[in-house]
């Protein structure tokens, strides 16, 4: 947001703040967050890489295709754990998967 911008919604009242805030969620539970939706973000730059539906991806998963819709939109009933076997599946390699989880900390 522009620096013009925040200072007239500050001067009106509005406070600025991050979404961590708004939800008053702890450092580790925005981090966690955070990391799981930069994993759905992977898988689907990984499925869309490799040129491959997400019917195709289900097939592989032995999953369906609004399954693999949640995972990429970072659905919360989705598990961390499905994201790096969907990911692995996909051909990602484990030092692919941890840099991806690594960038999600940065």
């Amino acid at each position: 947001m522009k620096t013009t911008k925040r200072k007239k919604l500050e001067k009106r009242g509005w406070k600025i703040g991050s979404t961590a805030e708004l939800l008053d969620l702890t450092s580790e539970e925005a981090s966690y967050i955070e990391m799981k939706l930069t994993l759905s973000l992977a898988l689907r730059e990984q499925r869309v890489k490799h040129k491959i539906t997400q019917v195709e991806l289900a097939k592989r998963l032995k999953s369906s295709q609004s399954r693999v819709a949640k995972m990429e939109a970072g659905d919360p009933s989705v598990s961390i754990d499905l994201l790096v076997r969907s990911l692995r599946a996909l051909g990602a390699s484990p030092k692919a998967v941890a840099k991806s989880i690594q960038s999600a900390q940065s």
